[in-house]
C-alpha cells in the first residue's frame, strides 16, 4: 500500500489516483496496531472511496505532517567515513557498536514539493538524501526481531543541514541544533513493508537513491549499502523508553548523499553549497522524488547579547 496525506484528508494511492478514506484526517490515526487499521483502511477506500482525485493534480502533505518525535541516525558507513574525513578524522570505533543519532524538530516537516528557506545565519547549506521508517506500533524494549513488526511503512526524509552552524555547534560537545531544525522533507507517501519484500538485500533493499541539484546528477546511492537496519535502530531507540505510533526514525545519509562529502572528494568549485533559487529533488526506487526550491533566508540572525 501507499498511503498520501491531503488537504485534511488520508487517501490509498492506486497507480496515479488517490482514493480517499472517509472519516480519516491524519495518517498517524490508522497507526498503533499491527497494520489492521490501514488494511481495513485501504479496503473501505477501494471500494467506497470519499473522492478519487489524480496524483497529478493535488499538492501532497508529509505523510506524517507532526509526527510526535523524529530520531535522524547515522546507519551508512560510507557517509560517516567521507563526512569525518573532510576534518581529518576517522571513524570511530564505538560506531560499529553504537546506532547513535539526534533528536530534531518535528514543528519544522515539510512537504514533498513544499520550498526550503535557508537556515539564519547559514552559508553552507546542504540537503541529506535519506530514507526512514515511520513506527506503526508502539512498544519499548524491542528486540530486532521484534521491532520489525512494528514499522508501518518508509518514507523519503531529506534533513536540510547548515554545515556552518552545525560544525561550531558540535565543536562544544553537543548538538546538533540549529544547524539542523529549520526543515525536514518527509514524502510523497508512505510504503508499507510488503510493497519491499521482493527487494531486500543486505541490512536494506535494493533501492536506487539519487539526487539532483537544478538537474545536474549529484548523489547515487543504494539502500541495501546500509550498515545498521532499521529493526536494529528502532531496538536501540527503544532501550529504557517506548516507541509512539508516528515516530519518523530518519537513516542518515546515504554515501555520497550530501554536498559534504561530495564537495570534500572533489571540491566546493564541483559542488558549491545551495543557494536560493537552486532546485533539488531527491528520490528513491519505489518511495518516489521530494523536490524543493531553495530560498533566501532570514539573513543573520539578531545578537543574543
Amino acid at each position: 500500500m501507499r498511503w498520501v496525506c491531503y488537504a485534511d484528508r488520508v487517501g490509498l494511492l492506486l497507480e496515479d489516483r488517490i482514493h480517499a478514506v472517509a472519516g480519516v484526517q491524519r495518517l498517524v490515526d490508522l497507526l498503533g496496531d499491527d497494520g489492521t487499521l490501514l488494511a481495513d483502511a485501504a479496503a473501505r477506500a477501494t471500494a467506497d472511496p470519499l473522492e478519487i482525485v489524480e496524483l497529478a493534480d493535488t499538492e501532497l502533505a508529509a505523510p506524517i505532517p507532526d509526527p510526535p518525535s523524529i530520531r535522524d541516525f547515522m546507519a551508512f558507513e560510507e557517509h560517516v567515513v567521507n563526512a569525518r574525513a573532510r576534518s581529518g578524522a576517522t571513524i570511530d570505533p564505538d560506531w560499529y557498536e553504537l546506532p547513535v543519532f539526534y533528536f530534531t524538530n518535528p514543528a519544522a516537516v515539510h512537504g514533498p514539493h513544499q520550498d526550503v528557506a535557508i537556515s539564519p545565519g547559514c552559508a553552507w547549506f546542504d540537503y541529506e538524501l535519506e530514507v526512514a521508517a515511520v513506527v506503526g506500533m508502539g512498544g519499548g524494549d524491542l528486540t530486532p526481531q521484534e521491532a520489525e513488526a512494528h514499522i508501518a511503512g518508509y518514507t523519503i526524509l531529506c534533513d536540510w543541514s547548515a554545515r556552518d552552524v552545525q560544525a561550531r555547534e558540535m565543536r562544544q560537545r553537543l548538538g546538533p541544533a540549529k544547524g539542523k531544525d529549520s526543515a525536514t522533507t518527509l514524502g510523497p507517501w508512505l510504503v508499507t513493508p510488503d510493497e519491499l519484500a521482493d527487494c531486500r538485500s543486505g541490512k536494506g533493499f535494493d533501492l536506487r537513491m539519487t539526487a539532483t541539484v537544478n538537474g545536474r546528477p549529484y548523489s547515487d546511492g543504494n539502500w541495501s549499502t546500509v550498515y545498521w537496519s532499521f529493526p536494529q535502530l528502532l531496538s536501540y531507540a527503544s532501550r529504557g523508553t517506548v516507541l509512539r505510533p508516528g515516530d519518523v526514525f530518519g537513516s542518515g545519509t546515504v554515501g555520497r548523499g550530501c554536498i559534504l562529502e561530495l564537495s570534500g572528494l572533489h571540491g566546493e568549485d564541483e559542488y558549491p553549497w545551495l543557494q536560493a533559487g537552486d532546485e533539488v529533488r531527491l528520490a528513491v526506487e519505489r518511495l518516489g522524488e521530494v523536490r524543493a526550491t531553495i530560498t533566501a533566508g532570514s539573513g543573520a540572525p539578531a545578537p543574543l547579547v
